[in-house]
């Protein structure tokens, strides 16, 4: 919503060698400034300053930007915030948007609402804090568990009492409406007590509906947003309880599938360790913490998502994922590695940890020490491997049956990876454990590689499903319009859903890289005018495509972007999922058609859906353009 006139006459007055020397020792190096890197461990400088470029750069881990990057990268400010900070400095007032008087009064209420809600989730944080050094018995359970002081302060562990209203002594009103919407009170129709302002919460009067703590008699672990904002919270029981663990529901500032805990904690040391360690529990981040691992972080009671994959890979370019050996810690990772396959380029590395049965990182650390469990990093399995024996499982690999399976479910998993040297070597790989040409997979192998020559590989057909085919060729025009229309009104993105962000997110690139750089956008800096979206997909720090891809879609700049925008929106989805659902039958008619009763109920499936999805565009305003 900030023009980007503005924006450039800001970074025009601004000194960056000022605002990074605030952070930084810098030395004059010729024309330029050099110092450590502030963004990961180094010993001798790489990190340079160039004052007539106004732009930063590192030559060990290839950090860069101007500015205002370095304010939302080094002190993890939002875009919004590092602007005003740099304008107040140079007297700047930051221009008002050009948006409708009600979408700013909206926009302004969203913004306040989740202020509110961060700081009563705060205000929680510093309650349980000094509850937990009140209380003998959790400060014992925390001991036990071989943490210190120092690093229970660091994570800002709390503890919630056993009564059901200790969050009244906290809050003036415990009936504040705040307290219910930030998933720190259940409300539920009764006549329990419901204490207000009342010095002992448990001998208040009664009142309905009843109204009672969420969180009673439980560690607690306060889950900061990557700003450093409380935004949630984990408790775990101090003995024998269910659950074990209690996570705060979703809120308008907690979504489970987009934050990691420890994310806030672990970015210094994700980039001085080079990699970061994904582990199941909060007590398996703190406790590695207190190990010299601080670059772990936790998913919050659920699967790993794509989105928590993304996020990692903005502060580092390399994950190693850690599970238990059992057979819960293998359905974990296969669940982790599908959400990586979309985002495993050639310069990433992602990698599995496995750990022997009877431990997790908190046991093992402790009863193994340190160094042990970095030799089990080490030995980590690379993701190439990890899909294989995925792929492989259940499959007797010296009959031909099993081979053809391992075929058939391999062929999803090498949907998602994204065109590249890391796909072409997997398939290859693939395709000699299942003793076939890597045409069978649907895939051109690597030009070094044996087999097929190109008049063989001419005529094989090709057995990969048509969204990965043939969207440049079919879809691009709509691709194109579809994010023209996100550019232009990227609040339409907030409606979509995350059913449709996965949808759009998973296109070829370089349309699912631009989907995928738009949700962090948009959830980290809020809704963006268009004129600073386009400027931020042609700035040196985007994606290469996205420069072209910004160019080409300009051509529907004569295409106003109006108020049934999402109507239009919601036809290209629908062509999208025809699509997808007509390259899963081709593939299913390709391989001989439906064998069992399971691929035959699946293949109806599949026919409902091309049908009602035909009817479905056939009926939408503007059919006949379709």
């Amino acid at each position: 919503m900030i023009p980007p006139a503005f924006l450039q006459d800001l970074l025009n007055r601004v000194d960056i060698a000022e605002v990074v020397g605030r952070s930084v020792t810098l030395k004059k190096s010729g024309a330029n400034l050099s110092g450590l890197c502030p963004f990961h461990a180094e010993k001798s400088p790489s990190f340079t300053v160039s004052p007539t470029k106004q732009f930063y750069h590192c030559f060990g881990c290839g950090a860069h930007g101007d500015a205002i990057g370095f304010l939302v990268e080094q002190h993890g400010m939002s875009f919004i915030d590092a602007v005003q900070e740099l304008a107040g400095q140079v007297g700047m007032t930051v221009p008002e948007d050009r948006t409708t008087p009600q979408e700013r009064e909206q926009a302004a209420a969203q913004k306040q609402r989740r202020a509110s809600l961060s700081e009563v989730l705060a205000r929680a944080a510093e309650h349980y804090r000094r509850q937990l050094r009140g209380n003998q018995r959790a400060v014992a359970y925390l001991k036990g568990r071989g943490l210190t002081g120092e690093i229970a302060a660091r994570f800002g562990l709390g503890y919630a009492h056993d009564g059901k209203h200790g969050l009244a002594s906290a809050f003036p009103a415990y009936d504040d409406p705040l307290l219910e919407e930030s998933g720190l009170v259940i409300v539920k129709d009764g006549d329990d007590a419901a204490p207000g302002p009342h010095p002992d919460a448990d001998a208040a009067p009664a009142t309905a509906p009843r109204r009672y703590d969420r969180f009673r008699d439980r560690i607690m672990f306060p889950i900061r947003s990557v700003q450093g904002d409380v935004i949630g919270f984990g408790g775990r029981v101090l003995d024998r309880g269910e659950p074990k663990y209690l996570n705060s529901p979703e809120t308008p500032v907690f979504v489970k599938g987009r934050e990691l805990y420890g994310l806030y904690e672990a970015r210094t040391a994700m980039r001085e360790r080079g990699h970061a360690l994904v582990v199941e529990g909060y007590m398996d981040v703190v406790a590695l913490a207190q190990s010299g691992f601080g670059n772990a972080v936790a998913t919050l009671g659920t699967a790993c998502t794509p989105d928590h994959v993304q996020k990692l890979f903005r502060f580092t370019e390399s994950v190693v994922f850690s599970f238990d050996g059992d057979a819960a810690g293998r359905r974990a990772a296969g669940r982790a590695l599908e959400a990586a396959l979309p985002h495993a380029t050639d310069t990433r590395t992602i990698r599995f940890l496995f750990l022997p049965e009877e431990h997790d990182p908190d046991t093992y650390v402790r009863e193994c020490g340190a160094d042990a469990f970095e030799e089990q990093i080490a030995r980590a399995v690379p993701l190439s491997r990890q899909l294989i024996q995925l792929a492989a499982d259940g499959c007797d690999l010296d009959s031909a049956e099993g081979r053809a399976r391992l075929v058939a479910q391999a062929r999803p998993l090498i949907a998602r990876l994204p065109p590249g040297v890391l796909r072409g070597q997997i398939v290859a790989q693939l395709a000699e454990t299942a003793r076939i040409a890597p045409s069978e997979l649907g895939e051109t192998p690597p030009a070094t590689s044996g087999g097929a020559g190109p008049a063989a590989r001419d005529r094989a057909p090709s057995r990969e499903p048509r969204r990965s085919r043939r969207p440049l060729a079919t879809m691009a025009s709509s691709l194109d319009r579809a994010v023209w229309m996100l550019v232009q009104r990227s609040e339409l993105w907030e409606r979509l859903g995350h059913d449709a962000h996965d949808l759009l997110s998973d296109q070829p690139p370089p349309y699912g890289d631009f989907f995928a750089w738009l949700d962090r956008i948009v959830h980290d800096q809020g809704t963006l005018a268009a004129g600073a979206l386009l400027d931020e997909m042609s700035d040196a720090a985007a994606p290469e495509a996205f420069g072209a891809l910004a160019a080409r879609v300009r051509q529907f700049h004569d295409m106003p972007v109006g108020d049934e925008a999402h109507v239009e929106m919601g036809v290209i989805l629908d062509r999208l999922r025809l699509q997808l659902v007509g390259g899963e039958l081709e593939l299913m008619l390709e391989s001989g058609g439906a064998q069992s009763d399971e691929a035959r109920t699946r293949q109806r499936e599949l026919y409902r859906q091309q049908a009602e999805l035909k009817k479905r565009l056939a009926t939408a305003p503007g059919a006949a353009a379709h």
